[in-house]
């Protein structure tokens, strides 16, 4: 209880949970842009329900590893070495981490791009190559890329502050961010198809940061969420622009 109470009257404590937070919320669009691209795919009374469990993974993987601090710093330790170059469990999962995301961003862009019909229009049957997403596959795929961005959460905030207290608060207002957003950005998504691919090129470019991460190439984080920002707010200069010559047709 003392140290809860040093802690709580120590401003440089304050300063480390706020950053910390704002850490951890950044990293966590990563996780929700991917949720929400994939529960989006579900039938519709099943979407809230695949988020709301997602992101309580989110939770209580990051949680649950937040308890094996001690083991995680150790995850960062080469392990195993190949072309004279060491690789960590971190390194490893990172890379396995970005390789699924890149498959899955090719293959949901490549399904937008070359649609299949949603059936037969005589006989009433789904067509033959039409992507099917069932809930259990939904779950799973969130489950992998959940421990990928938690590892990597957890990590980051082991490296701003070692007073897990901090570490604690800081990841349960970020998931909780993450969960007041999903249904908004899920429905955002879903309302403007051009979002889609304007996302599922967010998380391409984040499978291959990484890949790179993993190899020991260090991508600053601000350079990536500059050009998110960018592309965002062009892609919110084309959104107005369409809205404009429809109320000029109408």
């Amino acid at each position: 209880m003392d140290y809860l109470i040093q802690l709580a009257v120590d401003p440089t404590v304050w300063v480390a949970l706020a950053t910390l937070i704002t850490m951890e919320v950044v990293l966590g669009i990563d996780n929700l842009i991917f949720i929400s691209i994939l529960t989006n795919k579900l039938p519709k009374h099943q979407q809230a329900k695949a988020r709301r469990i997602g992101i309580g993974l989110a939770l209580i993987l990051r949680l649950g590893l937040l308890g094996t601090v001690a083991w995680i710093v150790q995850l960062t330790e080469p392990v195993v070495e190949l072309f004279d170059k060491g690789f960590s469990w971190k390194d490893m999962i990172l890379i396995a981490g970005g390789l699924f995301l890149l498959w899955k961003a090719t293959k949901e862009i490549h399904h937008n791009v070359d649609r299949e019909p949603e059936g037969d229009m005589f006989e009433g049957r789904p067509a033959k190559n039409a992507v099917v997403m069932t809930f259990t596959s939904a779950i799973t795929q969130i489950l992998l890329l959940d421990l990928v961005f938690s590892i990597d959460s957890i990590i980051t905030a082991v490296g701003m502050t070692e007073h897990v207290p901090i570490m604690v608060i800081a990841v349960v207002v970020a998931v909780t961010v993450m969960l007041v957003a999903a249904n908004p950005l899920a429905r955002f998504i879903q309302n403007n198809p051009t979002i889609v691919m304007l996302a599922l090129g967010f998380l391409m470019m984040i499978g291959m940061t990484l890949i790179a991460e993993g190899f020991g190439a260090h991508v600053p984080k601000g350079y990536i969420y500059s050009a998110m920002a960018f592309s965002a707010a062009v892609e919110g200069l084309n959104m107005l622009a369409r809205r404009s010559r429809r109320k000029q047709v109408t």
